[in-house]
């Protein structure tokens, strides 16, 4: 039952706002195609920074490693690809699709 009020409510509020003049229906339809552009930018640099970040600490903890180890550059390449494939599977679970 509230939802019908809550449903009610909002079409009578949407009604009240292109009655007055505040909004008209080719403003409601660019603003979501502003916050679509928005959105996939925004997704992109989360992606971005995700895989950028993911790389950086492997590189860093696999450096460490060899520095205090003495070793050659097996850490690092070892901590660099698994670094890598985090910052995969973070992008991956970023951009799947939502269970239904």
């Amino acid at each position: 039952m509230s939802e019908d009020k809550n449903d009610s409510f909002l079409s009578r509020l949407k009604a009240a706002e292109r009655r007055s003049g505040l909004k008209t229906e080719d403003d409601t339809k660019e603003s979501a195609d502003d916050k679509d552009g928005q959105s996939l930018a925004t997704l992109a640099l989360r992606a971005g920074t995700e895989m950028i970040s993911a790389l950086i600490v492997g590189v860093c903890i696999g450096w460490g490693l060899d520095k205090w180890l003495h070793t050659r550059a097996i850490f690092l390449i070892i901590f660099a690809l698994l670094g890598g494939g985090a910052g995969v599977l973070n992008v991956w679970r970023l951009v799947k699709p939502p269970p239904v």
